[in-house]
C-alpha cells in the first residue's frame, strides 16, 4: 500500500557513470559511446557535483571547427568559444550543475528538466556529491502503475474522506490510468476538487465523471480551468 508519493530516489538509477574534472575531451566522448549516454556528471575528488558535459557541450568544438567568427559574435559567445577550444571536463562541462536531491518529487524533477531543457539530472546527497541520476524515462515509471493500483489508491486518498464513516456514493473506475467516476455526489460543487486530488495521484492520466445526477465537464479541474468554478 502506497502512503506517501515517490520521489526521486525511488526511480533514479544508482549505478551512474562519472568523469572528472581533467578527463581528457577524447575520453569523455568514448565514455559516452560505451555507457549510451548523452551526458556525464563531473566529480571532484570527494564524491562532489561540480558540472556536467553533454553532447552539446561537446559538438561545440564541430560547430566552430571550420569558422572564424567576426569580433563582435566573439564577445556574444564567449562561452561557447571557450568550449569550442577546450580539451578537458573542466573545460567544456555546463556549471554550476543543475542537479535535485533525492526527496524530490517526479514533478519538481521533471519540472527542472523542462526549465533547463535537459534529460537527465544528477542526484545528489545533502553535501552535493553524487547519490544517482534521474531521466525523463525514470521520470516516467510511475505511468507503469496497474489500474488496480491507482484505483486503490483513488478510493483511499480521494473517495473515503469525502464520505467518512458512510458507504461511498462516489466509484472510481481505472482502464489505461484514465480514472472515470460513476455513481452520486449530491454536492456537484466538489467535482473540481475531487478532480484535482485525483490528479494528484501518481499515475493517473487522466479523470472523468459519468454521474447518475447529471453530465460534468470533461475538462472539470484541469489545471487552467478553475476560473470556471
Amino acid at each position: 500500500m502506497k502512503s506517501s508519493p515517490m520521489t526521486v530516489g525511488d526511480v533514479m538509477t544508482q549505478t551512474v557513470v562519472a568523469v572528472g574534472p581533467d578527463a581528457p575531451f577524447k575520453q569523455i566522448v568514448q565514455t559516452m559511446r560505451e555507457w549510451n549516454v548523452s551526458a556525464l556528471p563531473v566529480l571532484e575528488g570527494d564524491g562532489r557535483v561540480v558540472g556536467v558535459v553533454s553532447e552539446a557541450d561537446l559538438l561545440r568544438k564541430e560547430e566552430y571547427r571550420e569558422r572564424d567568427p567576426l569580433m563582435i559574435d566573439q564577445y556574444r559567445h564567449l562561452d561557447e568559444l571557450a568550449k569550442a577550444s577546450g580539451t578537458t571536463a573542466r573545460d567544456v562541462m555546463s556549471t554550476p550543475a543543475v542537479s535535485v536531491r533525492s526527496d524530490a518529487t517526479l514533478a519538481h524533477a521533471a519540472r527542472a528538466m523542462a526549465r533547463k531543457r535537459v534529460k537527465r539530472l544528477p542526484v545528489v546527497d545533502a553535501e552535493g556529491r553524487l547519490a544517482g541520476v534521474v531521466s525523463r524515462g525514470d521520470l516516467l515509471k510511475v505511468f507503469l502503475r496497474t489500474d488496480d493500483e491507482i484505483a486503490e489508491e483513488v478510493g483511499r486518498q480521494v473517495v473515503e474522506p469525502l464520505f467518512p464513516n458512510r458507504p461511498p456514493t462516489l466509484h472510481p473506475q481505472v482502464a489505461d490510468g484514465v480514472v472515470t467516476f460513476t455513481g452520486t455526489l449530491r454536492d456537484t460543487s466538489l467535482v473540481p476538487v475531487v478532480a484535482r486530488m485525483t490528479r494528484a495521484v501518481e499515475g493517473v492520466v487522466d479523470v472523468g465523471f459519468d454521474l447518475d445526477n447529471g453530465s460534468v465537464p470533461a475538462n472539470a479541474g484541469r489545471p487552467g480551468t478553475e476560473s470556471l468554478y
